[in-house]
């Protein structure tokens, strides 16, 4: 018998390839382009999609589509389906924690750190789905015999520019608001970090998130938000990725079809966030109704 061990070749790493992810699928860039993400060192990454125009006008048809859907479930249900997220996180937690160290260039605890905060910011606007209503609606008081009852309603489909400098925690403290009160959401990953929220879409699809809620796309920032904010079935657009420069000229094309714009301001992700981000794309419906055709009908008011 020969006592000579046997040689193995060295295995090759399986590189993952980064998509869009797009009305609940996991397209490439229409346009075929990719651009090289670095870590904070200048070391390759990966290569992430560089979205086109047409990938955007995708995305909102997708988010209009799955609108109706999703604005007209139950609170308490969209509040299970961000609980949902939360927990598939928390599964995946390693991966998130290595591509987000590898995206700010922090520490593998720091980067823990953040990715803990990010899944506890899921699960605590879980919790505020099935109670907004009862802090920014109920009855009014008025002179004269009606019941005047505001309630809240979706504004409708969203364009999120993600914050620049923090590419998970950031990008989930403006994306679980939005889609918690019902509406949908086009998403623009931090150009010079995506990764993260790349992966995000890969957990979105296996967490009973309907297709076209969340439609994320990657790539140069101003190319892409270009078309959104001039789009005319955007009803609304946050800029917190968006410098100065670009965030007027957003809210210039934003304009022409009266959106709804939540202009960049300085934000401390870490902190408990409030209900502001929640309110800011909700519109309050009101509705009049006089007491005596209620009492006339049996009504025990």
């Amino acid at each position: 018998m020969s006592d000579k061990t046997e040689k193995t070749e060295p295995r090759l790493s399986v590189f993952k390839t980064y998509k869009l992810y797009v009305g609940g699928k996991f397209p490439r860039s229409e346009s075929g382009r990719v651009y090289e993400v670095t870590d904070t060192k200048g070391n390759w990454l990966a290569n992430a999609p560089q979205s086109s125009r047409k990938d955007a006008r995708d995305a909102v048809v997708a988010a209009r589509k799955a609108f109706g859907g999703w604005s007209g479930a139950t609170a308490y249900n969209r509040g299970q389906v961000l609980y949902r997220v939360a927990e598939m996180l928390e599964g995946r937690k390693d991966q998130f924690v290595r591509e987000v160290a590898e995206a700010e260039g922090l520490s593998k605890a720091k980067a823990a750190a953040v990715v803990d905060a990010a899944i506890d910011r899921w699960v605590w606007y879980a919790g505020w789905t099935d109670k907004i209503a009862q802090v920014v609606g109920g009855a009014n008081p008025v002179a004269g015999p009606y019941f005047n009852l505001s309630s809240p309603e979706p504004t409708g489909v969203v364009a999120l520019l993600a914050p620049q400098d923090s590419s998970f925690l950031g990008l989930v403290s403006v994306l679980a608001p939005v889609i918690a009160t019902g509406n949908t959401a086009v998403v623009i990953a931090s150009e010079k970090a995506p990764l993260p929220a790349l992966s995000l879409g890969e957990v979105l699809a296996t967490s009973d998130v309907p297709g076209g809620v969340v439609n994320i796309l990657s790539g140069r920032t101003a190319e892409i938000a270009a078309p959104l904010a001039a789009h005319q079935d955007v009803n609304a657009i946050d800029l917190a990725g968006a410098d100065a420069e670009l965030a007027k000229d957003l809210e210039i094309a934003a304009a022409d079809n009266l959106k709804r714009v939540l202009r960049p301001q300085p934000v401390d992700h870490t902190a408990t966030p409030g209900i502001d981000r929640m309110t800011a794309f909700l519109e309050t419906k009101t509705v009049w109704h006089p007491t005596g055709a209620l009492g006339a009908a049996g009504s025990s008011y």
